[in-house]
């Protein structure tokens, strides 16, 4: 199994950030496997949709209604909402599995990879991409 780790940048807001790019670069120069990407982080997550088309305003305003960033949350440090983050992997889990064949990402036409994060706390995430080789 060959793994790398890449830092992703996510700021101070909530994110949907692509990293298909990063992704399909990571596995261009290998055969047929899988590719597992993983985000070694209680709050951040891994999700596979369509982006640029809206798609990713949607997910968070989705999440928004679902964990909404108020003081109900019993886990409570950090800024206001906190809680709902360490909540978000149940929804978003933090990997995804994605067949690769002749070097390339076997996704659907529409379908990018992408670090969900909400944790507006922690600015700087690492995502760890494996290849496992047939």
């Amino acid at each position: 199994m060959r793994s790398e780790i890449i830092s992703v940048a996510t700021g101070s807001r909530e994110r949907v950030h692509d990293i298909t790019s990063e992704c399909a670069a990571f596995v261009r120069a290998e055969g047929d496997g899988l590719l597992h990407v993983f985000v070694p982080h209680a709050t951040a997550g891994v999700a596979l949709l369509e982006l640029g088309s809206g798609s990713d305003d949607d997910l968070l305003a989705a999440l928004g209604d679902l964990l909404p960033a108020d003081d109900r949350w019993r886990h409570a440090h950090g800024s206001r909402g906190h809680g709902r983050s360490h909540v978000m992997p149940a929804f978003i889990p933090p990997y995804a599995t994605i067949p690769v064949l002749d070097g390339r990402m076997a996704l659907g036409t529409w379908q990018s990879v992408a670090l969900v994060d909400l944790n507006v706390d922690n600015p700087q995430r690492q995502v760890r991409l494996s290849f496992l080789s047939d």
